[in-house]
């Protein structure tokens, strides 16, 4: 049984997901300058796997308990997969900001999701209320930025909407078919393994060269990705999941385009702090506390009225 609220410790854990997270952005930018970005992707899941099965090996972990574990971490990889495909060819067609906001509509999937097929994670007014209102924040962050609409941005939009419901879709799926009968080495190799396959595909049809050159700069981005990300970080975030409500931890992926903002505007690329994003951190912080808000718990007296 997994907690109801987050105590100090997974929010410190989480903060430091969406910090790590919100500089990858940054940090795909510069391995994209000689990497194609589908095949970076597809190099990204195929190295931590290979670190994976390495870890595995070493602690006894069996890969597949079952055929029907076998096939439920088969799907979770192709899911994995099409979100980030998804989001590498949307940003052709449509503005990163506008990526940003529709890629994190994830937390909004996996609350609809998470009502309907996960047992004692319902959506409540508090919890709708709270997400409203951190999703405003990541709005307002990028308002100045959203650009005029138009036909030619829509197959980029529909693409990252359809990140978003891959990404929220792979959590609730991990929680309701493998979280009680997997690990999360487990079920991280699955989503890492089965998802280089069809990113390499993708990369070979759509994207030349594949390299243009590999600089030293190129190869912390491939490290960063591979190791710090897709190894260390997802695997944090599958052990999360395995202890609470992924409407709670969905709730916080809100920081990463903030964070994300923070990183590689002021911190990489010397941007000034807009009033924007001081705006938008206040609302994301404050939908965070209403999403975690621990109810009241009736006294005996009450209960017996």
């Amino acid at each position: 049984m997994y907690q109801a609220q987050l105590r100090w410790q997974p929010i410190s854990a989480l903060l430091a997901l969406a910090l790590i997270w919100g500089a990858n952005m940054a940090i795909i930018k510069i391995g994209a300058r000689e990497l194609a970005p589908l095949f970076m992707a597809g190099l990204r899941s195929l190295v931590a796997s290979v670190c994976l099965y390495i870890w595995m090996k070493a602690k006894g972990t069996t890969l597949f308990p079952s055929k029907s574990v076998l096939l439920h971490g088969i799907v979770v990889g192709l899911l994995f997969g099409s979100e980030f495909g998804f989001i590498y060819v949307g940003l052709g067609y449509t503005l990163a900001s506008r990526t940003y906001i529709l890629v994190y509509t994830a937390p909004f999937f996996v609350a609809l999701g998470a009502h309907f097929f996960l047992e004692g994670d319902r959506l409540n007014p508090w919890k709708a209320a709270g997400l409203i209102l951190a999703f405003a924040g990541v709005v307002a962050l990028f308002i100045g930025d959203l650009g005029s609409f138009s036909l030619s941005t829509l197959p980029g939009d529909l693409m990252a909407l359809a990140a978003g419901a891959m990404w929220g879709s792979t959590t609730v799926y991990v929680k309701r078919y493998l979280s009680h009968r997997t690990v999360p080495l487990q079920t991280l190799f699955y989503q890492v393994f089965f998802s280089a396959p069809p990113l390499f595909f993708m990369s070979i049809v759509l994207e030349h060269p594949l390299v243009s050159s590999f600089s030293l700069a190129a190869g912390f981005s491939v490290f960063y990705q591979c190791i710090i990300v897709a190894f260390l970080s997802f695997l944090l975030w599958f052990k999360l999941i395995y202890r609470y409500p992924v409407s709670l931890l969905h709730a916080f992926s809100f920081f990463t385009p903030v964070f994300g903002v923070f990183l590689s505007g002021a911190l990489i690329l010397g941007e000034v702090i807009s009033p924007s994003l001081i705006m938008a951190l206040t609302l994301v912080s404050l939908g965070i506390v209403i999403v975690n808000r621990r109810p009241k718990v009736k006294s005996t007296l009450e209960t017996q009225a």
